[in-house]
């Protein structure tokens, strides 16, 4: 329902404008919204007038008119004053409060139907009966934003959001628990996900800079079909999820570059505590120290090559050498070889995935 205030704003705005005074009473006859000292209009008065078949009449100096929605009374508007002008103007406020009502009615409706839609809580003939129904067109590709903005107290970020996607066609924003911001697009302008992309970053650095918020952005496939637009929503939360747990240096994730991140988000955590266990037996590395773990990354990132990652670490050959060999100490790999490398480099993925899981049920 449209709120007090808005309906305040509208008739101040008429008033200004016109300079004739105008009030707003709901059906119990209480006033919503007024521009003069409406107390000598009484709750009898109003609700008499609700029930009898007139749409509008003069009564003790007043012009009062109906406001219908679906040929339902919604409210009483008030005009004050006997003259032509006054019945105009009053005609004018209530074509404009019910264009109001019909405006929020559907963006309500809408909101409803996409936190539906995402919660798969609709039936495949309703998706299209009521997409019908709302103009929502059925089959142009979308695809399904997930954003999460730290200490966001104050919603700011929905608000931000809003002034760059609400007046886009095509795009609509929701939210299905309090947290996380959820963006539907019209991706048909777009001719690659390098586009897609740049929308995310877009949204990113707009919530850094303007809002001073950090951001993390994932988004799903491309979907070309209405019905698939929860599929989309549940691959860009498996994208956030997997970010936090394997990518946490990257503000944005795609479900589509997810790689092995995705494929061991989807094991079975005993699976994982398996597999641990006949790689390393009793001596799993969940404690290496923030040194050994900046060296192995940087290590992976060039390559397995010793001589370019001393000289990034800005440290000796020899000092790198006797950190890998320290470490083939204690796990039984030698990350110089490209399999033990590869085994290492799952083994820690799969640590980071044990350690969410247990955060979860902890």
């Amino acid at each position: 329902m449209i709120s007090n205030q808005i309906i305040q704003t509208s008739i101040d705005e008429l008033k200004a404008i016109t300079k004739v005074d105008l009030c707003v009473i709901d059906m119990e006859g209480l006033v919503v919204a007024s521009t003069f000292d409406s107390r000598a209009i009484s709750q009898e008065l109003v609700i008499s007038f609700v029930h009898s078949p007139a749409d509008s009449q003069i009564v003790g100096g007043y012009h009062m008119l109906k406001v219908l929605e679906e040929n339902e009374v919604l409210y009483v508007l008030v005009s004050k004053g006997q003259s032509t002008d006054a019945y105009m103007i009053g005609k004018v406020a209530v074509s404009q409060l019910q264009n109001l009502v019909i405006a929020y009615k559907e963006h309500f409706d809408k909101n409803n139907f996409f936190q539906n839609l995402l919660l798969d809580n609709l039936l495949l003939v309703d998706i299209y009966n009521r997409a019908k129904k709302l103009h929502i067109e059925p089959e142009i590709p979308r695809v399904v934003y997930l954003i999460e903005a730290q200490n966001d107290k104050d919603n700011i970020s929905m608000e931000m959001l809003k002034n760059i996607f609400s007046e886009q066609p095509g795009c609509y924003l929701t939210a299905v628990e309090q947290k996380n911001i959820i963006l539907i697009k019209d991706v048909s302008t777009m001719e690659s996900y390098d586009e897609v992309e740049q929308t995310a970053q877009v949204i990113v650095d707009m919530l850094n800079a303007e809002a001073m918020l950090i951001a993390k952005v994932a988004y799903g496939a491309i979907v070309r079909e209405l019905k698939e637009v929860s599929k989309s929503y549940k691959e860009a939360k498996m994208a956030l999820d997997v970010g936090k747990i394997f990518y946490m240096e990257k503000s944005i994730n795609a479900y589509n570059t997810l790689g092995i991140g995705r494929l061991i988000y989807q094991l079975p955590i005993n699976l994982c505590r398996i597999y641990m266990k006949e790689v390393f037996g009793d001596n799993i590395p969940d404690d290496l120290d923030d040194e050994m773990l900046t060296t192995v990354q940087k290590f992976f990132d060039n390559n397995l090559n010793v001589s370019e990652t001393s000289r990034q670490l800005f440290v000796h050959r020899n000092t790198l050498v006797y950190r890998i060999e320290k470490l083939h100490q204690s796990t039984g790999l030698d990350i110089r070889k490209f399999d033990d490398a590869l085994t290492f480099k799952i083994a820690l993925m799969v640590v980071n995935y044990m350690k969410y899981i247990d955060s979860l049920e902890g």
